[in-house]
């Protein structure tokens, strides 16, 4: 018997509990009921909330239990918890307790997937990380799938997988926090403080993050960045095959000038790389790393030249007037903004704020002052990032002609932002921060955005 084959009998006539109705959940509850599952689905929001996806559930039996008391009485033979959810919530404690089996998707997926499994992780680029090695993989003629943090969620599509498919995930620190099993291939891009609205402190993060290569065995291989100390850290707890990039040194893919090389072979000449900004660099870095021995140079360049990025990444929206406006909404953290405003070669209209994370702001002061002239600020984050401008101005004196505007939405952030625009100035959206304070997620807020921009007469 398969291991899939075992889980699916062991959900039948099961009571099983799924904390969270999204985009990740709702394919798992729907494929649960299939099973022959009894299932009971929790969620902060109401069922006016829900919409059609409130009928659709009712209509298959689904039990709900649903608005602000959401987890009270928490049961269940299994419970599987919405990724962003500490395992340690007293609810979850307490079923736990009581003999309820807590864990999730992705940690099921691991137990029962048949295929190769490359995973990415990072605090930076993880999702273009993943994108490329997955596009990589699918031109050299592999079976691929992708999925986790990205793409659709892959249990449900376990059954049509088979021995010689490769599985390209990415997977968030929450994804991580619980995981037990590591994949056979595993990149960590980078690791910078990020989440620590969540997470309890910088630590807790970063072991998230380790869970990626921890249970890895012998034979495995796990990436790493040279350049960030955590990851070039980890690197040397490695328990299979180390292999690691740099851009500052000589490492197993590295930069030699503009060309990227393994060993001593040119395998891409930076030039090529249809996607702007060194960070992307490090992200091609990562992935050449990653399918070394698997995918040929001719698919590597293939894909450099043709692939224009990932949306909500530095994405040109539109030019009007002459003013040129990006959404890079994915920019949820201080090192990501810092890392788009060195793509371009003067400075800009820079729109940021959004979520409290708990993160410090500090590092983004001098990036600011290097490389924006009209700062627009909205969000919880708006006084930190002001406070990180003001402190960069005490100590050097740069960024002191900064304009610095408060707005309280979205139309008055392009509004504004429109109004001190002149001709060959660039507007972007980089919020250093996540959205969960005014949207769902970074590509609401992305959307939301591009929509205010097309709509510029």
């Amino acid at each position: 018997m398969t291991k899939l084959e075992e889980f699916k009998q062991s959900v039948r006539n099961k009571n099983i509990t799924v904390i969270g109705i999204g985009i990740s959940n709702l394919p798992l509850i729907k494929y649960l009921v299939e099973l022959g599952a009894d299932v009971t689905a929790c969620d902060k929001r109401t069922a006016e909330d829900l919409g059609e996806t409130y009928g659709e559930l009712l209509d298959l039996g689904v039990k709900m239990n649903l608005g602000e008391n959401y987890l009270d009485n928490l049961s269940g033979d299994i419970i599987f918890k919405t990724p962003g959810m500490r395992y340690d919530v007293p609810e979850l404690l307490k079923a736990k307790s009581e003999g309820s089996v807590v864990t999730s998707e992705m940690e099921v997926f691991f137990d029962v997937c048949p295929s190769h499994i490359i995973a990415v992780t990072g605090s930076d680029g993880k999702t273009t990380t993943t994108t490329l090695i997955h596009k990589m993989m699918t031109k050299a003629g592999y079976t691929t799938w992708l999925g986790g943090n990205i793409g659709n969620p892959l249990l449900t599509d376990t059954e049509k997988m088979k021995e010689d498919d490769w599985v390209i995930l990415e997977l968030s620190s929450f994804q991580l926090h619980t995981m037990r099993k590591s994949p056979e291939i595993a990149v960590i891009t980078n690791i910078s403080p990020n989440h620590l609205d969540v997470h309890k402190d910088y630590q807790e993060y970063i072991d998230a993050k380790k869970n990626i290569m921890l249970y890895q065995k012998e034979g495995n291989i796990l990436i790493a960045n040279a350049d960030n100390d955590v990851t070039a850290g980890i690197g040397r707890e490695a328990k299979g095959a180390i292999r690691y990039f740099s851009r500052e040194g000589i490492a197993d893919v590295y930069l030699d000038g503009d060309v990227i090389k393994r060993g001593n072979v040119s395998v891409l000449d930076i030039k090529d790389i249809k996607i702007p900004g060194m960070h992307n660099v490090e992200n091609y870095m990562a992935a050449i790393a990653a399918v070394n021995g698997l995918v040929g140079d001719e698919a590597i360049l293939d894909i450099a030249k043709s692939f224009g990025g990932v949306e909500h990444r530095i994405e040109l929206v539109r030019e009007v007037d002459g003013v040129r406006y990006y959404n890079s909404s994915i920019d949820s953290s201080p090192n990501r903004t810092t890392n788009t405003l060195r793509v371009f070669p003067q400075k800009v209209i820079l729109i940021a704020g959004g979520k409290d994370k708990g993160i410090p702001y500090d590092d983004l002061g001098p990036s600011l002052a290097s490389y924006v002239k009209t700062l627009v600020l909205i969000g919880a984050t708006a006084d930190k990032i002001q406070e990180a401008l003001d402190k960069e101005i005490s100590r050097t004196g740069k960024g002191k002609n900064i304009e610095v505007i408060r707005v309280e939405t979205y139309e008055d952030a392009v509004n504004a932002a429109r109004s001190r625009a002149k001709k060959d100035d660039i507007v972007i959206l980089s919020p250093a921060s996540t959205s969960f304070d005014m949207f769902r997620n970074f590509e609401e807020r992305g959307n939301l955005f591009k929509k205010i921009v097309n709509e510029l007469v």
